[in-house]
């Protein structure tokens, strides 16, 4: 006696599993196109050349909008982001702290960046700023990040200290005060910094629209496929 096959999963399943697909695929293509757009914008705001925005804590910021801020730079507690690679050269970001008025959150300043010395120790020297108020112009910018960061941000030992890839929270935590929630890029013509030039990602608009495309083009083949599938079922009854 020949049982009968079942099959185990029902009918609908694939559908069902198929359209979370889709679902899916048309998310991450709409999610790179609203990233796509931002870094236009990015762009936009690194090309607008209409002079520094006084700035003060608390103010509504955007990247690469040229701010200048006001206050005493804290020498005693700088921060030198190590593994920033520029012409081939190892070196460090050089950021130090501008305290504002009592109470704020410091807002950190990245100075440029300070070839690695071939004994592997900076001359301390170098690091150092006046101690008078100053105002300091740039444009809001982050902290360089690592695809992927293991272990602890922070080498252990005397300041400066060195950093790799540090989070605005760790660095907030090495300070023992808060931060402002941006990193100022010092302005290229200012003092006292070292090499600067920024720029924005080169991970342009384009290549964000590219990949939203791909995954609208995804999307609509499988749900071509799915279509056709269930056209083919039904008819074949």
């Amino acid at each position: 006696m020949n049982a009968e096959t079942k099959n185990p999963l029902p009918a609908w399943l694939p559908y069902v599993v198929g359209a979370a697909l889709v679902v899916q695929f048309a998310g991450l293509g709409a999610w790179q196109i609203s990233r796509g757009l931002e870094k236009r914008e990015d762009q936009r705001s690194y090309r607008d050349e209409t002079g520094f925005t006084p700035w003060h804590h608390g103010q509504d910021v955007r990247p690469y909008q040229r701010l200048e801020a006001t206050g005493r730079f804290d020498n005693e507690h700088q921060v030198l982001l190590e593994n920033i690679i520029v012409n081939s050269r190892y070196g460090y970001y050089v950021v130090t702290p501008l305290l504002g008025l009592d109470g704020e959150p410091v807002l950190l300043v990245n100075r440029g960046w300070l070839e690695k010395p071939a004994g592997g120790a900076v001359d301390v020297a170098r690091l150092d700023v006046p101690a008078e108020r100053r105002s300091v112009r740039g444009r809001v910018g982050s902290l360089p990040r690592a695809g992927m960061k293991m272990g602890e941000a922070f080498n252990p030992g005397n300041w400066p200290r060195t950093a790799v890839y540090p989070s605005l929270d760790e660095v907030a935590a090495a300070l023992g005060r808060d931060v402002q929630p941006f990193v100022l890029l010092m302005h290229p013509g200012d003092e006292p910094g070292f090499l600067r030039h920024w720029k924005p990602s080169e991970f342009g608009p384009g290549k964000h629209f590219a990949y939203a495309f791909q995954w609208f083009a995804m999307a609509a083949v499988l749900s071509g496929l799915l279509a056709w599938n269930y056209r083919k079922k039904r008819f074949a009854r």
